[in-house]
């Protein structure tokens, strides 16, 4: 296990973002969606059981399906309050674009310490004492405003409503709550979900990769610097009618988009929940910044990527459609029949996760060790 292989195997399967089910009762939420199903019977058709990148229901009596996703960025929020409320909101999204949606509402709630006190703003702001003479002190009242801006300048871009939400000033803690809930219309016959479906299915990446939102890399101590992720605005445009272009060919067999641990995570836990494997070369990639390493592309969390799969014989259809919308589309790898998914670079193998890491594996990414 070397070292990028046991910061992305931390992320999937101890760090509580990817296992969120150690703390939440999600079997308990079934027998109760079941109990509420009988109801409104085929009322909920995605769960939270399921881990997928988004709720899928239906409305009793409408046609159609909704899509729904919750997500929060509250900690980036203390060094970037704008992007963080920004990402926050193009991440949730992301997420119904990913099951098939295309995002319509949007109801955020943020929390603050009371409005007159001082907070700072930058590299230091969970120290609360800047060294470094980058940081801004303003009042609570300013980050809020600047967490708000976020928010409405990314729902501008999207075309989406802000619709209502929640507001307090009752946090006492150095990070501020910026939490996001978008609602959207389910746009293909039916939701595009997580699992891998068939082997050889080839793997179409929308967007481009840089080296910010290197969360993963910072906790692993594979980076010296936390570079929260970046809002791209007109870059999530531009990806989010890539893909719903992609969808329309109704060629797309399973989507996911690339967040927290970026195209490691989103291509493991498709590849795991399918009871598969995968192979990715990520020198095909599309970078956005020179001298970015295979880590980097591997682990990052840039914004405005998605990654689908898609059978052999319908790639040139897809990729089609996609350029109809951008250029930045690539195949960088394929589903296979393994039970690890392999990451290489220029023919040099940098990473093989495994779907079941042995108890021994695991005790030591729990300890540290």
């Amino acid at each position: 296990m070397n070292t990028i292989e046991r910061a992305l195997m931390h992320g999937l399967f101890v760090h509580l973002h990817h296992n969120i089910d150690k703390v939440i009762d999600f079997k308990g939420f079934q027998e109760l969606n079941r109990q509420v199903a009988k109801a409104w019977p085929g009322a909920l058709l995605v769960g939270p059981e399921a881990n997928d990148d988004a709720a899928v229901f239906q409305l009793p009596g409408m046609e159609g399906f909704i899509v729904g996703k919750m997500e929060s960025h509250c900690s980036p929020a203390v060094p970037r309050p704008y992007d963080a409320a920004a990402t926050g909101a193009g991440g949730a999204m992301r997420d119904v674009v990913a099951m098939g949606g295309r995002p319509v509402f949007l109801l955020d709630f943020i929390g603050t310490r009371p409005l007159d006190q001082e907070v700072i703003v930058g590299p230091c702001g969970f120290d609360e004492r800047c060294d470094c003479g980058e940081c801004t002190v303003m009042t609570s009242q300013e980050r809020v405003n600047i967490m708000i801006k976020g928010i409405k300048d990314m729902c501008a871009r999207m075309d989406v409503f802000v619709v209502g939400g929640g507001f307090s000033t009752s946090f006492s803690d150095i990070v501020p709550a910026v939490v996001v809930a978008v609602i959207g219309k389910l746009t293909t016959e039916k939701p595009l979900t997580k699992p891998a479906k068939n082997v050889g299915d080839k793997l179409v990446l929308i967007g481009v990769t840089g080296n910010d939102g290197n969360d993963t890399l910072f906790r692993a101590g594979l980076v010296n610097e936390l570079r929260p992720a970046l809002a791209l605005f007109d870059e999530e445009k531009e990806a989010m009618e890539a893909a719903l272009a992609a969808f329309a060919t109704g060629k797309i067999n399973a989507c996911s988009d690339l967040g927290a641990a970026g195209l490691g995570a989103a291509v493991c836990e498709s590849a795991r929940y399918g009871s598969k494997g995968a192979r990715v070369d990520l020198s095909k990639v599309p970078v956005s910044v020179e001298g970015i390493t295979p880590q980097e592309i591997l682990i990052c969390e840039t914004q405005a990527r998605y990654i689908m799969q898609v059978s052999p014989e319908s790639v040139d259809e897809v990729v089609a459609a996609i350029r109809s919308k951008t250029e930045h589309v690539a195949i960088v790898g394929e589903v296979t029949d393994a039970d690890n998914q392999v990451f290489e670079y220029d023919g040099e193998i940098i990473a093989s996760i495994p779907n079941q890491p042995s108890e021994e594996t695991l005790q030591a990414l729990r300890s540290g060790d």
